[in-house]
């Protein structure tokens, strides 16, 4: 058994170039060193995965000591940030690589991976109106109206009332995201650096949770990237071949 996540923080973005000279936009996680705290079982707990945590200095006088005799079961060091992650059965060998309370997970465990999901928070955008929240289009923009207003909410004999769930100003982001199959364009085993394409939520050194895509798309001729046939050239030829009919 071995992990399919790990910690991380969000760099920031910047842009590739593929071998076809094509751009792509990627995002730079600061992936791991991250370090197994816990086993979860079945017998035990009624399901199997790990709590990971990320590896980064922690005053012992900010671990109380619920936490302190947590860490000190599984001998490992104070973390700040905890997540739990699935386990998947890996036979390397003779014998099954079983992961262990203390283990440490380093950005390696997406050597073989093509497409990651990964989670985050949005960023907080505080109290917003229902123009930016929700996009609503608001009301006429001449001169005496309060065009950013959502207007009436409810009818007043029928059901004279405001029903569940409707859409109001308020609180705006913070919200927990994920965003999946995100192509890996790059990988740094010395610096724990991951390569994605596409944008992640969050803003800068915010705390993301990297895993393995559960349901990676299926890459069809002519959408795998460079290793497929020019789109121009295959137009050209397709051309060429029906003119000849």
């Amino acid at each position: 058994m071995s992990v399919t996540g790990i910690l991380g923080k969000k760099i920031g973005m910047t842009q590739l170039f593929d071998d076809r000279g094509d751009i792509h936009p990627v995002t730079v996680l600061k992936v791991g060193p991250c370090v197994i705290t816990q086993l979860k079982t079945v017998a035990k707990d009624g399901y199997d995965a790990a709590q990971i945590g990320l590896v980064e200095f922690v005053k012992a006088s900010k671990v109380n000591k619920a936490m302190t005799g947590h860490f000190a079961k599984s001998n490992v060091p104070p973390v700040r940030e905890i997540r739990e992650v699935q386990l998947e059965s890996v036979t390397g060998g003779e014998d099954d690589q079983t992961a262990k309370a203390g283990d440490r997970i380093t950005v390696e465990i997406f050597n073989e991976t093509k497409f990651v999901d990964v989670i985050g928070n949005s960023k907080g955008r505080g109290f917003a109106g229902v123009v930016r929240r929700h996009g609503f289009g608001g009301g006429p923009k001449s001169h005496g109206h309060m065009f950013q207003v959502q207007g009436s909410i409810g009818a007043s004999s029928f059901p004279s009332r405001v029903f569940p769930g409707q859409r109001m100003p308020g609180h705006m982001g913070t919200n927990q995201v994920t965003v999946r199959n995100l192509r890996i364009r790059g990988i740094d085993v010395e610096d724990n650096l991951l390569l994605v394409e596409g944008a992640v939520p969050g803003a800068r050194d915010g705390y993301v949770l990297v895993s393995k895509s559960k349901a990676p798309p299926r890459e069809r001729r002519g959408f795998a990237g460079a290793e497929t046939r020019d789109a121009l050239k295959a137009s050209k030829k397709a051309a060429a071949g029906g003119k000849k009919k």
